[in-house]
């Protein structure tokens, strides 16, 4: 048996393959019910959204804005201790004819095999915010 570390380091990785994906089952598998997010800026999806539900119309306002076309490529992931793990990005996307491509990295909590907690923290904020605005 791995230790815990692990375990949460690949529940994210399944985690980043599903977004990607839009495969719903698997995020709805792994996100706590009462899961949080928080997305950085001052742009019309920035601030906190509370619940599986609401943290799932994030997720779908990030690909039905862009057409499907919004990826996150996954660079390193690291684990903290036994209930963090931060994954180091890029985003890259396309939208009313404008281009997104900035680095960022997010910071989950995991416990008992589901993710509680994640927050996105934007390299260049100013090109996140005027991306979606």
């Amino acid at each position: 048996m791995g230790n815990q570390s692990d375990e949460n380091a690949e529940i994210i990785k399944r985690a980043y393959k599903a977004f990607n994906e839009a495969d719903i089952h698997v995020l709805n598998e792994l996100l706590d019910d009462n899961s949080s997010w928080h997305s950085p800026g001052r742009n019309p999806f920035a601030g906190d959204y509370f619940g599986k539900e609401a943290v799932f119309a994030l997720f779908g306002h990030y690909g039905s804005d862009t057409g499907g076309n919004f990826y996150v490529d996954l660079k390193h992931l690291l684990k903290c201790d036994h209930d963090k793990v931060v994954g180091v990005q890029h985003i890259t996307a396309m939208r009313k004819g404008k281009k997104l491509d900035v680095w960022s990295c997010n910071y989950f909590k995991v416990k008992n095999g589901k993710i509680t907690e994640g927050r996105e923290y934007i390299y260049d904020l100013y090109a996140w915010d005027e991306f979606w605005s």
